[in-house]
């Protein structure tokens, strides 16, 4: 039996459901409303249910909150893994890879995760993912570069990929004060 807790953060893109275990964050799912049942069927995978603990979940919100606020491009958050295996963790651990701001395709995930032509099984573990926005399932697109779908909801990956091209064009657009002092010396 694992011992997890759990919250419901508010977001710009709706309300999340955060889980946490000892070895990480375990679960993050935007709610697709009040009569979603995802705490339950977390509560079977995970073999416990999730208690309600705000602190708990303290510092995953909080990185919510400043990557929401333009202020943090990279999660700095143990992961914890035990919901997914095979192939389906090696592609979700390819997709953290891709950089803040940048996209790859389903194939291009399949090639990181070591199986060239395994572009169907990323999209089916982008889509089957537990840990969204962390694990950055919204950067992977088609190979055509259209967005794709986003569990349903293309609006939100549209979100996510607008939020992170603007705050990576305002960070090239403006250079650290250091590189700005530095100039005519």
């Amino acid at each position: 039996m694992t011992d997890a807790f759990h919250t419901v953060h508010e977001t710009p893109i709706g309300d999340a459901l955060v889980v946490v275990t000892d070895a990480g964050l375990v679960a993050l799912h935007v709610l697709d409303g009040p009569d979603d049942d995802e705490l339950a069927s977390l509560s079977v995978l995970l073999g416990a249910v999730p208690r309600s603990d705000a602190a708990a979940t303290a510092a995953v919100c909080e990185q919510l909150d400043e990557y929401f606020d333009g202020e943090r491009t990279d999660f700095d958050l143990a992961v914890d893994w035990r919901l997914v295996d095979g192939f389906t963790r090696a592609a979700l651990q390819a997709v953290r890879e891709i950089p803040y701001g940048q996209t790859a395709s389903y194939g291009e995930v399949a090639i990181m995760a070591g199986s060239p032509g395994a572009h169907r099984a990323a999209g089916s573990a982008c889509a089957k993912t537990p840990i969204s926005i962390v694990v950055p399932a919204h950067r992977v697109v088609r190979s055509d570069g259209s967005i794709g779908e986003y569990g349903g909801h293309p609006e939100i990956k549209r979100f996510l990929l607008d939020l992170e091209a603007r705050v990576a064009e305002a960070k090239v657009a403006t250079p650290p004060v250091e590189a700005q002092t530095s100039g005519g010396e």
